[in-house]
């Protein structure tokens, strides 16, 4: 762990309960007098407690300093992927979030499964807790759109992962990309993008979404 998430954090006097205290006492097993990190991920600010006081149900922190240390990644990437399997996202997702990720950006293509619901509060949990262990300073943003032509006009430059004789790795810096789901696009989501703009992996096998996903992030991001 490089750190804990804790909203408070910042204060000069700050009080563990619950689940805190019980990742910090029992998962980590730290002892009083010793030093903790913690975030709010509200700024780059890491915060430095000491342990005072520690109890069955408690622990008493006190702030000893605090350093600004910005930890992301090099580069900006948001994803544009169609809405797949929750299960399938969720098991994938501290992967991208460890990568650097910047942003998912989540959308009903022609051929998701309307009943796959994006439970954002759940999904915010496993970044929290991913974060904590890479050490992310701050969160992956996630949102639902409700088309991609609405996606297109804020990002008009965003790369199609499609079957191409265009990489991806060819040609200019690709800061968003649209990762489909199991069936592919349909010919009416191609024509929303030029051609050009359509641009495929190395390979001739078929990738599913989540694999595709992060065979992307790694190549752009890593």
């Amino acid at each position: 762990m490089q750190y804990l998430f804790v909203k408070e954090a910042g204060v000069q006097e700050l009080t563990l309960e619950g689940d805190e205290h019980r990742y910090i006492f029992k998962v980590r097993r730290h002892r009083e007098g010793e030093t903790i990190a913690l975030r709010n991920l509200l700024s780059d600010a890491l915060y430095f407690y000491k342990i005072v006081s520690l109890s069955k149900k408690e622990a008493m922190l006190s702030l000893e300093k605090s350093e600004i240390l910005s930890v992301i990644a090099k580069k900006k990437l948001h994803l544009l992927w169609c809405v797949i399997d929750p299960k399938s996202v969720e098991k994938v997702l501290p992967s991208l979030n460890e990568m650097g990720v910047d942003a998912i950006t989540f959308v009903y293509c022609s051929r998701s499964q309307k009943s796959f619901k994006v439970d954002f509060k759940r999904l915010e949990k496993i970044l929290l807790n991913s974060s904590q262990q890479c050490g992310r300073s701050s969160l992956m943003k996630l949102s639902l759109v409700d088309s991609i032509e609405l996606f297109l006009e804020q990002y008009p430059n965003t790369i199609m992962l499609n079957f191409s004789e265009q990489n991806i790795n060819d040609g200019s810096n690709i800061e968003s990309i649209f990762i489909g789901c199991e069936g592919g696009f349909t010919a009416e989501e191609e024509a929303l993008f030029k051609r050009q703009n359509i641009r495929g992996l190395d390979s001739p096998l078929i990738l599913k979404s989540e694999s595709a996903v992060c065979a992307v992030a790694s190549k752009l991001l890593l």
